[in-house]
């Protein structure tokens, strides 16, 4: 079969390192693609968000089947454009991906069907939203409406900094558009876990729990990022808080995309905070999360070519998706700068040393020169260990990326740290 990746990022590598693996597959093409997917697939120079372009590419090289990495492409409806041309996509069609393009839209959703989450607020400009904080008490989490790669979420102290972060919004544009329109969360205290699931809009079939890094610096301190690293298994999903969501948010979460009439044949991923009173829903992505996907794919035994097709055929009932009974951890290289702004074109050494199977260097802001391969991302490989257990798959990543350098380089010495401080007092 001739498949079809979009994006350019660390998720996509994994995406086109487990499909390359495929034997159905006959010719993998990833558009744009980075320096080490072109090592696993022929990169085509069409970018992410040019809808026509990859349509007229898949139609006239008969695609059989294209699978979408970012959101961008999802909210502004590739899917439809795709399904509309007879061909056959995997991705949530642009209505449905609103639950992810849209946190009011998914907030209304979730008190619409009973989904446990954070009360909130809808804030329409900022006189409203500065009269609502002026009368709330305690921490307040403020998110940006629409899409902000990651970024556009603050957990704030108190009204004060809540007001601040607010201005900076709405009325400075810091976020463009996606600010316009602001969501108030209440402050949820607990443990984040994600759980990603292959859907078809009649089932849902989970993947492996996993736990990402959000923040830049060790103990979950400094800006928030698009995540410096993840791990999974996350024990904080046991198996009997896994039946627990089932129940009160996937089985919720199917009744309500059925009776809204979306069509989803996709990946869902609920972010989650799990707390004293149980799991509450932060966000959904339609999509793969990344680094999650770095450290999920690995750990999958079936074939995923075999999983997706069963997803875009609504047949996911009748699929086989069986999981390694490992560990897997991702360390995120990043940019010096990052979130904010940073130098390219910097050239990394050491990904050439020999890994083993064990490792995987997934690249996401690479780019490849007369010089070499240089980065070109805010964050530039996630270095992803497989071991059977966290604290084996831990040292492999740290180790292998100890290996790899470039001039400002910089990661987190704390990938994993809560669960193997829980594992060591459980022991």
């Amino acid at each position: 079969m001739k498949i079809l990746v979009i994006g350019s990022g660390g998720r996509e590598h994994a995406i086109v390192h487990a499909l390359a693996r495929s034997p159905k597959v006959k010719k993998l093409w990833c558009a744009p693609g980075n320096a080490g997917i072109a090592q696993e697939a022929e990169c085509v120079h069409i970018q992410a968000d040019n809808i026509r372009e990859l349509f007229a590419f898949a139609r006239d090289n008969h695609v059989d089947l294209t699978v979408v990495g970012p959101e961008g492409p999802l909210v502004d409806g590739l899917v439809d454009h795709f399904r509309h041309g007879g061909l056959t996509v995997i991705g949530p069609t642009k209505t449905a991906a609103c639950l992810e393009g849209s946190k009011s839209f998914a907030k209304n959703f979730m008190h619409k069907y009973g989904i446990p989450t954070a009360r909130y607020e809808v804030v329409p400009n900022l006189q409203k939203g500065s009269y609502l904080l002026s009368h709330w008490k305690g921490p307040c989490v403020v998110k940006a409406n629409g899409l902000a790669a990651g970024k556009g979420v603050k957990v704030c102290r108190d009204a004060a900094e809540a007001k601040e972060f607010l201005f900076e919004v709405m009325e400075k544009e810091m976020f463009g558009s996606a600010g316009s329109t602001v969501v108030l969360e209440e402050c949820l205290h607990g443990e984040e876990a994600t759980v990603m699931a292959f859907c078809d809009g009649q089932t849902l079939v989970p993947m492996p729990a996993s736990q990402d890094h959000k923040r830049l610096l060790d103990n979950d301190e400094g800006p928030n990022t698009g995540g410096m690293g993840a791990y999974a298994p996350a024990p904080v999903v046991t198996p009997t808080l896994l039946k627990r969501i089932e129940n009160e948010v996937f089985k919720p979460f199917l009744k309500g995309i059925q009776e809204e009439k979306f069509d989803f044949r996709g990946i869902i991923y609920f972010g989650l905070m799990i707390t004293p009173a149980g799991p509450q829903v932060l966000e959904f992505n339609t999509r793969f999360g990344d680094p999650e996907t770095q450290v999920v794919l690995p750990l999958l035994e079936s074939d995923l070519l075999d999983v997706l097709l069963a997803v875009a055929d609504k047949r996911l009932t009748t699929a086989s998706v069986r999981w390694k009974k490992k560990s897997a951890l991702c360390l995120v290289l990043a940019s010096a700068g990052y979130p904010g702004s940073y130098e390219k074109g910097k050239v990394i050494h050491g990904l050439g040393t020999k890994q083993g199977d064990s490792v995987n260097v997934f690249h996401a802001g690479t780019q490849r020169t007369a010089d070499g391969i240089m980065t070109s991302g805010g964050r530039v490989l996630g270095v992803t260990g497989l071991a059977d257990t966290l604290e084996a798959a831990r040292d492999k990543a740290y180790k292998a990326a100890d290996a790899i350098s470039y001039e400002g380089k910089i990661s987190r010495k704390d990938i994993g740290a809560k669960a193997l401080a829980v594992s060591a007092r459980a022991g």
